[in-house]
């Protein structure tokens, strides 16, 4: 027999062996990955769902019904997406034979010129053993907390922990060209400790291992960036921090504004060190 939890806020009321972040627009209940349903504005919970369409009947063309079937079932779709873009983008920079990987990579110099490298270099990669690793950390951290956060909040979480990640690049090594995932994954591994701690997980004393560890291998390692790595994990931790305290619909629109604040300041770090090693006032 289920027992429900001490603090059952912080799990699904409908699967209460399930925590979960995200709480129903409409009724402020806590629902896991497999209860919601994405609206408008955030996700819905089954009740508020039916309710909603008993007021309001339509039909759906079949296809966008069958995305929207698979997607209430919990998978991390936004993950899923992540992973088939940064493949397709190593499938197309071997088939090149190096093309792609000038074009997409980032450094200091070219930003304020081109800054959407500071995207297309998250999804590039240096090797097979770089894209593998990556993308399994992906898999494991990115499929958890998407389903915990949200996907707004997750691929949020994600990007914005990328771009810290090319901000500690622009000022630590600001002529060194840099590709990969890596300062975003470990924004989601900052990401998922904060929220596992904010849910009354455990201390998460593996997760700081495996986090020191790969830090480690960084600053030892001539070939990894650990000047992004580090700028993920401080920029990630920071983002999941401002989710932990803006959990309540009531606080939507703090949450917004405070992202968009932490990502302003990373994209101003970056432009502004741009600008300034190309010598503009």
């Amino acid at each position: 027999m289920t027992q429900v939890p001490a603090d059952a806020a912080n799990y699904c009321y409908r699967h209460p062996d399930r925590q979960s972040f995200v709480l129903c627009q409409r009724c402020g209940r806590t629902i896991c990955g497999q209860c919601q349903t994405p609206a408008a504005v955030g996700v819905h919970c089954p009740e508020c769902v039916r309710e909603a369409r008993a007021s309001a009947p339509r039909v759906q063309p079949r296809v966008v019904g069958s995305i929207r079937s698979a997607s209430r079932g919990g998978a991390p779709v936004v993950t899923y997406g992540l992973i088939g873009v940064s493949l397709l983008v190593y499938l197309a920079q071997v088939l090149t034979g190096g093309v792609v990987s000038s074009a997409f990579s980032y450094f200091a110099p070219i930003a304020l010129t081109e800054p959407w490298r500071i995207v297309t270099s998250m999804f590039t990669h240096g090797s097979v053993l770089h894209i593998l690793f990556n993308m399994y950390a992906l898999y494991i951290f990115g499929a958890q907390l998407e389903r915990t956060l949200g996907r707004a909040r997750y691929a949020a979480l994600y990007f914005i922990s990328g771009l810290g990640g090319a901000a500690a690049v622009t000022l630590l090594s600001p002529a060194t060209p840099v590709v990969g995932a890596s300062g975003a994954i470990f924004g989601l591994m900052a990401g998922f400790f904060v929220i596992a701690r904010s849910l009354g997980g455990s201390n998460g004393v593996q997760l700081l291992v495996l986090l020191g560890i790969n830090l480690a291998i960084g600053f030892v390692s001539p070939n990894i960036s650990w000047q992004a790595h580090v700028g993920g994990l401080v920029v990630g931790a920071l983002v999941s921090f401002l989710y932990t305290k803006t959990r309540h619909r009531s606080k939507a629109g703090l949450q917004t504004a405070g992202l968009v604040a932490i990502g302003a300041v990373c994209l101003l770090i970056v432009l502004g060190r741009s600008a300034m090693y190309l010598g503009y006032p």
